[in-house]
């Protein structure tokens, strides 16, 4: 006698509900977009997240590019002027262990730091009140 739960050799998967729910394996819904206000709210962060490097607007730039247009765009300016500061801040701390000179780089790392964080403030409160921001000093290498 064959097992009730199983139908021409492949197991009744309604059984547990998931195909009458109308949820199959493997297919995952759709993200939803932004509402407006998560929209500006993500831009925001992506922008005050230059106090830390360019890593939080790759990421919320990667995440969020399709569901929603104004991150979308503040993300990648702010992934877009983090970066290049990121690394020459990572380059000025390295050259700052080197006897005699490195006090001149772990001063510029900080300076650059300091440009990166009051900028990035700045940014975040302007896309705050949903107008899009451009830095002064941008190299625009994400498209």
């Amino acid at each position: 006698m064959e097992d009730a739960s199983v139908t021409n050799g492949h197991p009744d998967k309604t059984r547990d509900g998931a195909e009458a729910a109308g949820r199959f394996e493997g297919s995952s819904p759709a993200p939803l977009p932004l509402t407006p206000s998560e929209d500006r709210q993500w831009a925001m962060i992506s922008h005050f997240g230059c106090i830390l490097g360019f890593l939080p607007a790759a990421i919320i730039y990667y995440v969020y590019r399709d569901r929603g247009p104004f991150t979308a765009q503040e993300s990648k300016e702010a992934l877009n002027f983090a970066l290049p500061l990121t690394v020459l801040a990572m380059l000025a701390n390295l050259l700052a262990l080197i006897p005699f000179i490195g006090g001149f780089f772990a001063i510029l790392a900080v300076g650059i730091w300091l440009y990166l964080t009051v900028s990035g403030v700045v940014a975040g409160i302007e896309t705050n009140k949903g107008r899009p921001y451009r830095y002064l000093l941008n190299f625009r290498m994400v498209k």
